[in-house]
């Protein structure tokens, strides 16, 4: 009675860690895409999808394909700059959160939107929904992320990229400001 108890006992703690593993899987936020943040943040709310569409940072990627690109990652000794880890931790908004995170597999995310909403508001499948997304409070709560100061910038805009020139947190963040404009 001891050995089947004891089996048991065994059998429920392996269970259940298997499902603290799957539920934690499951949990975890996944990238949804800028194409579906586009679907709120138009003309509407701000065009913040044709400030960013317009941005740098939308074409962080395909920088990586450029002549220069190339010769700068043969130069480092890092081969494909479009493949390369080191090139897209900055330029590539799932290598930026870290390469676990998940693509929500209903979103429309691809390395070639670059620097995509995600990379500085976190992964979106969480607060993707106006539901959350009317309510900031809510929002920020489900994982949307507000970023604050140049540190945040400085991930990226700092003396180990090799193309690094001065950076005016000032400056930049003016050249793309988004912001929601006040309800009425």
């Amino acid at each position: 009675m001891k050995r089947q108890m004891l089996m048991i006992l065994g059998l429920a703690v392996i269970g259940g860690l298997f499902m603290g593993a799957f539920q934690e899987a499951v949990a975890a936020p996944e990238l949804i895409g800028a194409p579906k943040c586009k679907m709120c943040h138009g003309s509407k709310t701000g065009d913040q999808y044709k400030i960013w569409g317009g941005s740098a940072h939308a074409g962080a990627f395909e920088t990586l394909g450029t002549p220069e690109a190339k010769k700068i990652a043969e130069e480092k000794g890092v081969g494909d700059p479009q493949k390369a880890a080191d090139c897209l931790k900055c330029h590539a908004t799932q290598a930026f959160l870290g390469g676990d995170v998940k693509v929500n597999a209903k979103g429309k995310y691809a390395d070639a939107e670059g620097v995509g909403c995600e990379a500085c508001h976190g992964a979106g499948s969480d607060y993707k929904s106006k539901k959350v997304m009317v309510d900031h409070d809510a929002a920020v709560a489900a994982g949307m992320i507000i970023p604050k100061g140049a540190e945040f910038c400085q991930k990226c805009h700092n003396e180990t990229s090799p193309t690094f020139k001065a950076f005016d947190y000032e400056k930049q963040w003016a050249a793309i400001a988004h912001p929601v404009p006040e309800k009425k």
